[in-house]
């Protein structure tokens, strides 16, 4: 009798196997990322968030404001940055974090503008009334 042992199966499967399962989470994750940020982008799309995005701009606005113009009132100019702003509260933080700030170069107008309120870019116009006393100056934005 001619009997060979039989043939025991080598570590190249398993290996596969890893590869595998690592190719199937990082494919699963890849489309998890995609599905969320279509759905990210189809929300926003909609309009749904223009409530929200309107009423979360408008307090990140007045606060942004108030707290340049006390920067002002307390220096003698307006701050180089937002980043220059003393003694702001943690809810401060985020509002000064969704808006864009520019100072003209003696720091004496300034613009600022929302970027983000709740989900996406408000459309805010504010009256005229609002500005007066201010340095905000239209003419500052960027182009």
């Amino acid at each position: 009798m001619n009997a060979q042992p039989p043939i025991l199966p080598t570590a190249a499967p398993k290996r596969h196997r890893s590869l595998l399962i690592a190719g199937l989470i990082v494919s699963s994750l890849l489309v998890l990322l995609l599905a969320g940020y279509w759905l990210i982008h189809s929300i926003l799309a909609s309009g749904i968030t223009k409530g929200p995005d309107n009423l979360f701009g408008d307090q990140h606005l007045k606060t942004a404001v108030a707290l340049i113009e006390l920067h002002k009132v307390r220096y003698g100019k307006y701050p180089n940055t937002l980043r220059d702003l003393k003694f702001i509260g943690e809810w401060d933080k985020a509002a000064l974090l969704r808006v864009s700030y520019f100072p003209n170069t003696d720091r004496t107008k300034y613009y600022v503008e929302v970027q983000l309120g709740w989900m996406g870019k408000p459309s805010l116009q504010m009256p005229e009334e609002f500005w007066q006393g201010t340095g905000y100056s239209a003419s500052l934005k960027p182009k």
